[in-house]
């Protein structure tokens, strides 16, 4: 081979490596549709970390977004004042919920109704549609623990059977 067949070969090697190392685009963490309004949250989070209700809305923004890992982090990064917040904790554990970690899930639920029972907690932040969905997603998740299924989502037939066992009621009359 010639010096212009040499030539020609390092120009296509070059030419193959520079193509096939090329950078792609990833996939979006956050889709379209909640682009804006995650981004304006985030603003708004980074400017007033101790505002719960602004990582309340973060972390529910996230989790609308289908990324529970960055409602997780969203949460975890709060100071201690407002990860403790029992709305903020609700949430905290539906992100453990769709992670795919029930126990974990299951102590965080058990954290925020053992905080909406203490007296010293002032009743403006346990309204009762969160005592109440709390309970049940507790006795939902503990049906999961019992049946040893840590992601919901990868067993849809244990996740039914442990829903099932959780929400079943039984009544009685007595004459």
């Amino acid at each position: 081979m010639g010096l212009k067949g040499w030539n020609v070969a390092v120009l296509v090697a070059i030419g193959a490596i520079w193509f096939a190392g090329s950078t792609q685009r990833e996939k979006r963490v956050v889709g379209d549709l909640h682009t804006d309004r995650v981004a304006l949250l985030e603003e708004q989070v980074a400017a007033a970390p101790a505002d719960a209700a602004k990582v309340r809305e973060l972390a529910q923004a996230y989790l609308d977004a289908r990324a529970p890992g960055m409602a997780l982090a969203a949460v975890e990064r709060a100071p201690q004042g407002v990860r403790s917040e029992p709305t903020v904790e609700h949430l905290y554990a539906r992100a453990l919920l769709d992670q795919g970690r029930s126990a974990d899930a299951l102590a965080a639920e058990k954290r925020v109704l053992a905080r909406c029972a203490d007296p010293a907690v002032e009743p403006a932040s346990c309204p009762t549609h969160l005592l109440a969905s709390a309970t049940r997603r507790a006795e939902i998740l503990e049906q999961l623990v019992a049946l040893g299924v840590e992601d919901a989502n990868a067993h849809p037939e244990a996740s039914s059977l442990a829903y099932h066992n959780a929400t079943r009621s039984v009544s009685f009359s007595s004459r």
